[in-house]
């Protein structure tokens, strides 16, 4: 029945692609414009793309393009974040060893329980602290869209996700600046200034390039931390659905959202796919390319149903849990670092 429901949904959602086109299309030319400025400026795809989309807020309730910008943001997103699952194989994390597996599990919870309890300080609800917390925590603006997917929707939590994405992609570009400098100075070895930098760094590409701004041992070791982190997204989700399932129940509300979202089955499925060898690097590739291109689509069409108003009504109070969240993750994983660097582990 299940099966035939969400099939039913796609048939549904292929029967309007005409409807879809505009929007659809309009996303993708602010995607295009957000990756020309980024490859010119050496800048954040997602940040152009957030920014421009705001830009064009008005145009997210236009009756021609408002069906294909909520298709981007929605399904299309949702489609980036479980192709994800191609950048990651059960080898990578077995590769870690128990040390360096241990500080990034730990360092993932106590970012996510960083959020929680400094968002309850900071007068925030729950799903915003875990929003904010598990963003800086995994990988960025990818992390804070897939974890905002099964909290509670509500005006406030849009907000809150804006203002997220926003600050953990311009932390993340400017800790890519900051971080090669702090590994050198703690005199970290190369593949514990890899642990260092890909266990703090949001974005993927921007771990790739301060890592081998430290050499290709560190590059190396600093790719496979920031991968490990990404594997997480799924528990994390995962225990996120399962907590916001309880709430509704407790509230009398139903289920609330589905236990297994299908975009983190999708995540599941590939993972062990990739892990078994099954997908050759041409797949790998695709997969990898076109998760970047929905992920961009999907952060446009976010950006389109905000306005810098909007971002400005989210308050500073999110901004500055990012930022705390921020700075606690790189001083737990830079004191892992030291530790084991002294003790020679």
């Amino acid at each position: 029945m299940l099966r035939m429901t969400r099939a039913g949904a796609l048939w549904a959602q292929a029967r309007q692609a005409p409807a879809l086109a505009p929007g659809t299309l309009l996303c993708g030319v602010i995607a295009l414009a957000a990756s020309f400025v980024a490859a010119l400026h050496q800048g954040p795809q997602m940040l152009y793309a957030l920014l421009f989309g705001s830009a064009f807020h008005y145009l997210s309730t236009e009756p021609r393009t408002a069906a294909g910008v909520e298709f981007c943001g929605r399904t299309l997103l949702r489609l980036g974040i479980g192709l994800l699952g191609a950048r990651i194989t059960a080898e990578q994390v077995a590769a870690l060893g128990g040390w360096t597996a241990a500080v990034i599990v730990v360092g993932v919870l106590s970012t996510l329980l960083c959020g929680l309890l400094l968002g309850r300080r900071l007068r925030l609800s729950w799903a915003q602290g875990v929003l904010a917390g598990g963003a800086t925590a995994i990988c960025g603006a990818s992390a804070g869209l897939a974890i905002a997917a099964v909290l509670p929707r509500d005006r406030e939590l849009e907000r809150t996700t804006i203002a997220v994405v926003v600050s953990v992609t311009s932390l993340s570009t400017l800790a890519m600046l900051l971080y090669p400098a702090i590994a050198r100075s703690a005199g970290l070895p190369p593949l514990l200034a890899g642990l260092f930098i890909g266990g703090t760094i949001h974005d993927v590409a921007q771990v790739v390039v301060a890592g081998y701004a430290l050499g290709p041992q560190a590059g190396d070791a600093a790719t496979i931390v920031k991968l490990c982190r990404v594997a997480l997204l799924a528990a994390v989700v995962f225990g996120i659905s399962l907590f916001t399932r309880r709430q509704h129940a407790a509230a009398g509300a139903g289920k609330g959202p589905a236990l297994l979202p299908w975009f983190l089955l999708l995540f599941f499925a590939i993972v062990a796919c990739n892990s078994a060898g099954w997908l050759a690097p041409a797949w790998r590739g695709a997969m990898d390319g076109t998760s970047r291109t929905c992920l961009l689509l999907g952060v446009a069409a976010l950006g389109m149903k905000s306005s810098f108003m909007q971002l400005a009504r989210a308050g500073w109070r999110p901004l500055l849990l990012v930022l705390l969240c921020t700075a606690w993750l790189a001083a737990f994983v830079l004191g892992a670092a030291v530790l084991l660097m002294r003790h020679g582990a």
